[in-house]
């Protein structure tokens, strides 16, 4: 008992001390340096509640957006789940999953995602040497989408892995640029690509209660340009810790359960982060959450809350977003 304790608090101060690393060594990182993130936007309301703190949690098809070895640990044969997420901005992210189990995972399970970002219609601009600087130009209406297939197997009773392979399309529109074969002339160009993506994931049961590690790479890509310039997809590597602290600290009465959840995420666009979820679910029927997220200017504090019954699961979270004002995820999912 002493020993797991011991190898609990060495690996949480290894996640604060990865974060605060990261931070530290802020000026000398390369920021901002990443496209297509609209891949790193949460639309799940479970996650989105809890901080995205679920690198370590069972999610059903949704682990497929978080870490891929999650989805292994379903209980069911199958899981579908739905979620909207109006973004800043007048941005609508929506995101459907579903996982498929069959023969008790004796063949591992199948999942499918996709994700549709809707950008609205935006004003287009060139620059002009009129008085403004600029003339107007037709309505345009950028778009982005992600489809996936991923697969998890439980290799042993403690040990999951995972992984999904993406097709990810986003079209900005077109664009007017400078001829660069003739002076004072322009030309169109149009701002449309789609590279493949991987995600890839693990997970260790510990069995010492339901103390379990997660690990995830999401969204590695060769590097890809629109015009000029070359970037890459916004890579991300994660770690997790996660736990019910009833395990450890027994209440009589009636079912409950407060999983505690933590994450350390190391950024190729900016900063590292600390991400801390908590999720109180009683009787398996109402579940109260709430997360932090660290070195972060704009959301912080999040919030979220849930219902169950019959197999059926409704999750809402609410994200004040400064200068921003808030944003709402709601999810539906159905499992049996």
């Amino acid at each position: 008992m002493k020993k797991i304790i011991y190898q609990l608090v060495v690996s949480m101060l290894f996640l604060v001390v990865f974060t605060s690393q990261g931070v530290c060594e802020e000026e000398r990182q390369k920021l901002a340096q990443t496209g297509f993130q609209f891949l790193s936007v949460i639309s799940d309301a479970r996650a989105g509640a809890m901080a995205g703190a679920v690198n370590s949690i069972e999610m059903g098809s949704a682990g497929l957006f978080f870490n891929p070895a999650t989805m292994a640990n379903m209980d069911g044969f199958i899981d579908v789940s739905a979620s909207m997420n109006t973004w800043i901005a007048d941005i609508s992210h929506n995101a459907f999953s579903l996982a498929v189990r069959p023969a008790s995972g004796r063949y591992g399970t199948f999942g499918f995602t996709i994700q549709h970002v809707d950008y609205g219609d935006l004003f287009g601009t060139i620059v002009s040497d009129n008085e403004l600087g600029y003339e107007d130009t037709e309505m345009f209406s950028p778009s982005a989408l992600a489809v996936g297939f991923g697969y998890a197997m439980r290799l042993s009773d403690r040990f999951s892995v995972g992984g999904q392979i993406k097709w990810v399309h986003q079209d900005l529109g077109e664009a007017v640029v400078p001829h660069f074969e003739y002076e004072d002339s322009t030309r169109t160009i149009t701002n449309e690509l789609s590279p493949i993506a991987f995600d890839f994931g693990t997970v260790f049961q510990t069995g010492w209660k339901s103390l379990a590690f997660g690990m995830s790479v999401k969204h590695f890509s060769q590097e890809i340009e629109y015009e000029q310039e070359g970037f890459q997809l916004p890579l991300v590597f994660t770690m997790g810790i996660s736990m019910d602290l009833m395990d450890v600290i027994p209440v009589d009465g009636f079912d409950q359960s407060l999983y505690l959840s933590v994450d350390a995420t190391h950024y190729r666009a900016h900063p590292e982060q600390l991400l801390i979820g908590l999720d109180y679910r009683i009787l398996n029927l109402l579940s109260i959450r709430g997360g932090y997220i660290s070195n972060n200017d704009e959301e912080d504090f999040t919030f979220g809350v849930g219902v169950s019954q019959f197999g059926i699961h409704f999750d809402y979270a609410y994200t004040p977003f400064g200068v921003f004002d808030k944003v709402q995820r709601m999810t539906i999912r159905f499992s049996l």
